[in-house]
Formats: structure tokens, C-alpha cells, sequence
């Protein structure tokens, strides 16, 4: 019972920091997904410092540190799979190719923001890339993910549903139902929980009597993996074999990549001084894991790529997160109109 409860040396910062095992990707694969990861942290960087500077005004949560797991899943996918967020969801979509522009526009609430600058920064949306939406009630999604999943089911072309949440999450109903109708209809859904072991403030000692929430989808009978969720190849690899099993038939997976945010619940600063572990030495123990620094000297060591090649790389991310925000600063805000026009569908007469 203990080894399917608990997370074991996985919770534990001071183990996995080794480089990462690349196994046989291809090298131009690999540095793909430290471009995904570096663009997700220089932007969330950025926006850290909007927020200190009060230029971006909506509560903004990042996931700083947990780079590989939205990079991980995302190698699996393809653009007519259904994805869906919560409210820590930049990594979820820009690692599948979401507008940058557009995200940070609409975390300044301009009108070319993913949701016409209406939503924020927890309400972003590009089907485009299969990213169908993330909102800031925690579980919110997860039920419409489901949904989603029922209808790619009854569809028959092979597309998956996939729903992020965080370990706060499994404390509510939802998740269960959700997990539960999913098992029984056998859809083709990935369940993915980025357990960082922190629901807002509150370590999860404090909220459950064990650590692994993958627990959870053993009594509904749905096939779960646990993974170090800092090692985006590992993730990849296991996400590959779910997805593969759910497009043939096989029903829903969870997934519970086990990782750690930087940063505090919502805003920039780090939190230090919460929570029973979340302290000093806890928050360098766990930067240690860093799952960009990993990868990056898995390829220096085992792939031979040099120290110019990840400066251009990292030039070229940081230089478009400098014109995303430039752009977003030269938009405009939605006209007065679009505060009804896009909460209440039209009027028959106006719709004529």
C-alpha cells in the first residue's frame, strides 16, 4: 500500500538532479523541447515583472519550475486533440504552440489578447492549436474535458482530451465524478495532475494522508503513471504510451508528474515563508531539479551541443518575448461595446 500511496524519493528535492536520460530522441527533438521550455519560463519571467511593475493588473499564477510537464504531454498531441487548463495554464498553452503575442495581450486586457482582452490571464483559448480554454475555478475543466472526450469518442477519429489540474484539485468532487464516468464510458482522455505538493499556501501533509494523488485513479479502475515530472523526456515517453493506448480504444490514464513551482500561488514573489516545508533551503533544494538546466546539460554532455548554440537559442526566445510585450503594449483595449457584446449573445433582431 505504501508504494502506491506515496510519492517516495520523488517528493524529494534532493534527489533527481542528475542529467537527464535521453534515451534515442533526435537531437533536433530534444532541443525542440528546451525551446518549448525556455519559452515558456522567459515568458512567465516577463510577466512576473509586469506584475511587479503594476503594468499587469490581473492575478496572474506561474509555473515557473514546471516547464517539462506541459512540454512533455504536448509532444504527445496533436492539433485536433482537446486540451483544457485551470488557472496556472501559461505553460499548457504555449507548449502547444498557443500565440504568444496573444497571451501577453491579454494579460494587459487588450483587445488581441487570446480572449479579446476580457479574460485575463487565467482565461486563455487557441483551438487552433487544440487548446479549447483554462478558467480559474479550481476542477472547473476537468468535467468538460470529459465532455470533450465523450464527443472525440463519438467522433471515431482517434483525437484525445486532456485535463491539467494541480493536487489541490483532487480534493474536489468533481475530479472523482469525473474519473469515475470516464472509466465506465472508457473515453479517451489523459488526466494530468502537476503534483507540486502545494495547494495555494497549504502543503499537502497538511490536506491528505498521503502524497500521491494517482491513488485516486486506481479505485476507479483507470491506468495511471507516475512520473518525475522535471524530466520532459520521461514525460514525453509516458505520455506517448497513453495517448497511443487511448486513441486505440484503450480508455482514460492519469498521469501524475510529481514537480514544484518557483514561484508563490499567484503573483512573482516566492513564498518562502509558508506552508510547513516551503522554506529557503526547500525552494534551492528544488531549483536544483530544474528541468531546463537537466536537459540542457544532457546535451552539452551527451549530444555535444556547445554553450553558443543554447545562447542563440535563448537570444531568440527572449527577443519574441520582448516583441509579444510590445505588441501587447501597442494594442488596444476593447471598445466599450465588447463588455455586453461578449457576455450576452445577441439579440434576434441585432443578429438579422
Amino acid at each position: 500500500m505504501t508504494d502506491a500511496m506515496t510519492l517516495g524519493a520523488l517528493a524529494d528535492p534532493r534527489r533527481y538532479r542528475e542529467r537527464l536520460e535521453l534515451r534515442n530522441e533526435p537531437t533536433e527533438k530534444l532541443v525542440g523541447m528546451l525551446e518549448g521550455m525556455l519559452r515558456i519560463r522567459f515568458a512567465e519571467e516577463r510577466v512576473a515583472e509586469l506584475v511587479e511593475a503594476g503594468e499587469a493588473r490581473a492575478p496572474c499564477h506561474l509555473g515557473i519550475g514546471q516547464e517539462a510537464v506541459a512540454v512533455g504531454v504536448s509532444d504527445a498531441l496533436r492539433p485536433s486533440d482537446r486540451v483544457y487548463g485551470g488557472h496556472r495554464s501559461h505553460s499548457h498553452y504555449l507548449a502547444l504552440g498557443g500565440d504568444l503575442n496573444a497571451m501577453m495581450a491579454e494579460i494587459l486586457g487588450k483587445a488581441t489578447g487570446a480572449s479579446c482582452g476580457m479574460g485575463g490571464s487565467m482565461h486563455l483559448y487557441d483551438a487552433e492549436v487544440g487548446f479549447h480554454g483554462s478558467v480559474p475555478i479550481v476542477g472547473a475543466t476537468i468535467p468538460i474535458a470529459v465532455g470533450a472526450a465523450l464527443a472525440a469518442k463519438m467522433d471515431g477519429r482517434g483525437d484525445v482530451a486532456v485535463a491539467y489540474f494541480g493536487d489541490g484539485a483532487c480534493e474536489e468532487g468533481v475530479v472523482h465524478e469525473a474519473l469515475n464516468f470516464a472509466s465506465v464510458m472508457k473515453l479517451p482522455i489523459i488526466f494530468v495532475c502537476e503534483n507540486n505538493l502545494y495547494s495555494s499556501h497549504l502543503d499537502i501533509s497538511l490536506r491528505q494522508p498521503f502524497d500521491s494523488v494517482g491513488r485516486f485513479a486506481d479505485v476507479h479502475r483507470v491506468e495511471r503513471a507516475v512520473v518525475d515530472g522535471n524530466d520532459v523526456g520521461a514525460v514525453a515517453e509516458r505520455t506517448h504510451r497513453l495517448v497511443a493506448r487511448a486513441r486505440d480504444g484503450g480508455g482514460p490514464a492519469f498521469l501524475e508528474a510529481v514537480t514544484f513551482r518557483w514561484r508563490g500561488h499567484v503573483g512573482p514573489k516566492e513564498d518562502i515563508d509558508v506552508g510547513v516545508r516551503r522554506s529557503p533551503e526547500e525552494l534551492k533544494a528544488w531549483k536544483e531539479r530544474d528541468p531546463v538546466r537537466r536537459l540542457v546539460e544532457s546535451l552539452k554532455i551527451d549530444r555535444k551541443v556547445t554553450d553558443v548554440q543554447v545562447s542563440g537559442i535563448e537570444a531568440a526566445i527572449r527577443d519574441a518575448v520582448k516583441l509579444a510585450v510590445e505588441f501587447a503594449r501597442s494594442s488596444p483595449y476593447p471598445d466599450e461595446p465588447a463588455l455586453l457584446d461578449l457576455v450576452y449573445a445577441p439579440s434576434r433582431e441585432s443578429a438579422r
